[in-house]
């Protein structure tokens, strides 16, 4: 589409509500469906994590022999010292084996599962934005750039941190600690059963503190949108900050929110701060348990020294992969909080979409036709349009308790006809360009296209075909020519120029030291407004659309000798384009071929200049109030 688009209406803000649970099954098998085209890397790294677990377990059982048959036996001279010294060295040979290839599959599974759970959460953040860039307008009315932001950006992140250190490493830990339970149980059932008393109270504080870290997770991602979504707001408008000296003010509020996302953390700090001392002491209890029952059974000679050595290393691999269990918990926690909301933004939908049928336009006449047209903010805000309710059915409600901004509109504009909408504030005229655009769809009637409903063409065509310059331009980060072009390599670098010459804007672009290859900061802050209204300008004469929308408040800003060269600009632009002016000044206007008044939602007036004031309605009053205005001033 040429030009930026816009919306204008009224959003609401909610919070992200509190849902779900602790584990979702259904998030889970969302989430590891992100892993699916990386299977062979997954089952690599799943092979990995069984030798891994086999050479977790080995060190102590080697361990067991080194004293139980080379230094006991030579100690007590069972063995001559020499026979215990060969012993031990082919053990401690054994022993840095173990080791070593313990260390090269610890390297290789976490590089391994590291690169596939970035793979898979790029791959969910591709499809995220994706998502995001076509969704309609009225979500982005309720939805606050920095709450999105933080989808992206952190909930994502948390994301990756499962991914990467949960899924695959927690099979990792099972398999440890089953390996490690096998060997105690093959070691010594008895001071096994001492050790696997711990697991009921592990499981027991685990449950207790769960609930708790769950919430915590939930509190903080929400303060952390807010915070975000305070920052944005605010940079982005920091000259009214400043112009209106509220800095003390904003920073009084920004102080608020950050130290209720500080209070937030401390609520998971002091959960973990209790969680992780309670299992350590779990874990010193059964050591000593462990030492007072295997000193006893040495003592009556029904275990070896070596045995209880190796347990004592065992104890430390039996703990380990229960605490890294826990700690996966707590990522888990975080991630099925954060999967709630990214999920949850994934699946909303798109209530502005084409059909499976949809009519694709490679030409257009540019008949525009209104047929009795109702549309409210409120309704698309919550996306209460039905399918059933585009051909005429009423839209939920009364028309009294609806905050109808069109009502029963109907007007035609013919093929390459100029035509200029006037009306009080709030009376629709906006929403017309944003309803013709299609970033909203009606509640009732019609907009046809050549004859055609705009629901039933693809959204792509239809703004190919539509040209929009609006009073307040976007400037994207990048060139000149970048903005002009928005990224259409399709337009030539001469078509770029032609484009900046028609409207003048070729004047400032020479003086720039890089020409259109000058680079422009976010929102063009180093461009004046009627700089950047010209590069709006020079976009919508870019891309050669048939329809022309435009907002005459878009020449506002710029001086007199630029705004006249605009107009004649806009003179042979609009020639055989439908043309449609969303006038707020009348003296701009005089010249189209015919003007509709909008009062209240309303078409009350249609007609000339001359013939509209000839009839001394509304259109007369609008443009008395102007003239005694401007003569005022």
């Amino acid at each position: 589409m040429a030009g930026q688009g816009g919306g204008g209406g009224t959003g609401f803000f909610h919070e992200d509500e509190v849902l779900g649970k602790a584990y979702d099954a259904r998030l889970m098998r969302r989430l590891v469906g992100y892993l699916r085209p990386y299977t062979l890397g997954v089952v690599v790294a799943i092979l990995m994590l069984l030798g891994l677990s086999a050479t977790q377990v080995l060190p102590p059982v080697v361990a067991k022999f080194i004293v139980d048959s080379a230094i006991t036996p030579a100690v007590t001279k069972e063995i001559p010292v020499a026979e215990g010294l060969s012993r031990l060295g082919l053990l401690a040979l054994a022993y840095l084996a173990v080791l070593a290839a313990n260390a090269g599959l610890r390297y290789g599974q976490n590089m391994l599962t590291t690169v596939i759970g970035q793979k898979a959460m790029y791959d969910l953040r591709i499809e995220l934005f994706r998502h995001l860039q076509f969704l309609p307008l009225s979500f982005f009315d309720r939805n606050p750039v920095g709450r999105l932001m933080t989808r992206i950006t952190n909930d994502i992140d948390a994301l990756i941190e499962m991914v990467s250190r949960g899924v695959v490493s927690i099979f990792g830990d099972v398999f440890v600690l089953a390996g490690v339970m096998i060997a105690m149980l093959l070691l010594d059932y008895r001071l096994a059963l001492i050790t696997f008393i711990a697991l009921p109270v592990i499981v027991a504080l685990t449950a207790y503190f769960r609930g708790i870290m769950r919430d915590s997770f939930r509190a903080i991602r929400i303060r952390l949108a807010r915070v975000n979504s305070y920052l944005n707001e605010t940079l982005s408008g920091i000259s009214v900050v400043q112009l209106f000296t509220r800095e003390r003010e904003t920073f009084r509020r920004f102080d608020d929110l950050n130290l209720d996302l500080y209070k937030a953390n401390q609520g998971f700090v002091r959960a973990n701060a209790i969680f992780q001392p309670a299992i350590n002491f779990t874990r010193a209890t059964t050591s000593a348990l462990l030492f007072a029952a295997g000193g006893w059974l040495i003592l009556q000679g029904e275990l070896t020294v070596g045995t209880l050595l190796a347990f004592w290393q065992l104890l430390e691999q039996f703990f380990r992969p229960i605490l890294d269990l826990s700690e996966k918990y707590n990522i888990m926690q975080a991630a099925m909080a954060s999967s709630e909301r990214v999920f949850r933004l994934l699946d909303t939908p798109r209530t502005v979409a084409d059909p499976p049928t949809a009519i694709e336009l490679r030409h257009v006449r540019g008949e525009v036709r209104f047929d009795r047209v109702w549309f409210s903010y409120q309704i698309a805000a919550r996306q209460a349009v039905s399918d059933h309710g585009r051909h005429g059915p009423r839209a939920e409600g009364d028309d009294a308790m609806q905050d109808w901004v069109l009502r029963d509109v109907g007007f035609t504009i013919s093929a390459g006809e100029r035509v200029a909408i006037v009306g009080a504030t709030g009376a629709g005229k906006t929403s017309i360009i944003s309803l013709i655009s299609r970033f909203y769809d009606v509640q009732r009637g019609r907009i046809l296209l050549d004859g055609v409903d705009i629901r039933d063409v693809k959204q792509r065509d239809l703004r190919r075909h539509i040209g929009v310059v609006l009073q307040d331009p976007f400037i994207f980060a990048g060139t000149i020519a970048s903005n002009i072009r928005l990224n259409d390599e399709t337009i030539s670098d001469e078509g770029v120029r032609a484009a900046a010459r028609f409207v003048n804007a070729d004047k400032f672009i020479d003086r720039l030291p890089d020409g259109y290859d000058a680079v422009v900061t976010e929102r063009g802050s180093m461009l004046s407004v009627g700089q950047k209204q010209l590069l709006a300008f020079a976009r919508a004469i870019a891309f050669n659309p048939e329809i022309l929308l435009v907002l005459d408040e878009a020449t506002s800003s710029v001086d007199t000798e630029t705004e006249h060269l605009i107009q004649g600009a806009l003179g042979r632009l609009m020639k055989g384009r439908t043309s449609i002016v969303i006038a707020h000044r009348l003296s701009t206007i005089q010249n189209v071929d015919r003007i509709i008044v909008l009062h209240k939602g309303r078409v009350v007036e249609v007609g000339t200049h001359r013939e509209l004031l000839a009839e001394r309605g509304v259109y007369h009053r609008l443009y008395e109030l102007q003239y005694r205005a401007h003569q005022a001033v």
